[in-house]
């Protein structure tokens, strides 16, 4: 059977510390579909949704492994939807920890045959996060090392 795993994520923007997860991933799983999804939590985005969609498969588009796609819907749900037996994500502290293990708990709470799996985020991206990235970038300063593509 083919092992399926999505990547989700709101993605704003999508940093090279999930380009690592990403390509750690690869080794784990057939196939990895980076879900960039609408977090109903945040009023709106930096980055418009279609623009990071198009840089994201860019920087794959020589893996065919690796799906890009958007959703709008409970991640469980799309997990279904794609035959997705995985979900990926990466860990950097405690902190995340803490706030994953709740969401993975009411992912399999809704989608039995859901197994999430963490992976600790590798040292050299561990400071690094869209927020800090917007921020940076709003006030004009150079993420250009923080992030796989051009902005």
């Amino acid at each position: 059977m083919k092992k399926v795993a999505i990547f989700p994520g709101s993605f704003d923007p999508y940093t090279s510390g999930h380009h690592d997860i990403v390509m750690r991933s690869l080794a784990l799983f057939d196939e990895v579909i980076i879900g960039i999804g609408y977090n109903s939590t945040k009023k709106s985005r930096y980055f418009d949704i279609d623009e990071m969609v198009e840089k994201v498969k860019s920087v794959y588009a020589e893996i065919p492994a690796v799906k890009v796609i958007v959703y709008n819907e409970l991640t469980s749900t799309l997990a279904k939807k794609h035959q997705a037996q995985f979900l990926i994500r990466g860990l950097r502290n405690t902190t995340d920890f803490e706030y994953e293990n709740t969401i993975s708990q009411m992912n399999r709470y809704l989608n039995d045959d859901l197994e999430t799996v963490f992976l600790i985020t590798s040292p050299r991206f561990a400071a690094i996060s869209s927020t800090i990235i917007r921020e940076v970038h709003r006030f004009g300063g150079d993420v250009s090392e923080f992030i796989p593509y051009e902005i």
